[in-house]
């Protein structure tokens, strides 16, 4: 194996999640930050996690309470 063509690795590299979670995994890179992991995942935690925008699921839901609410007043 050629050792002028291989990354450097890191046995001790960072990875930060914008929850404050940090995991030491190796890598061929230092530090690495996600926006997401296991520990704020909605299918690892079972809660719905909120975010700025809307996403499409509550824009259906939205459009389906805004439907029951007219067929509840009779318009």
């Amino acid at each position: 194996m050629n050792k002028k063509i291989q990354p450097k690795y890191f046995k001790d590299a960072k990875i930060k999640c914008a929850c404050g979670t940090v995991f030491e995994i190796g890598s061929t890179k230092e530090l690495m930050e996600v926006e997401i992991c296991s520990s704020c995942h909605p299918y690892y935690t079972g809660q719905e996690r909120r975010t700025g925008e809307m996403g499409r699921v509550q824009k259906f839901k939205q459009r389906l309470a805004k439907k029951a609410e007219f067929k509840k007043d009779g318009k």
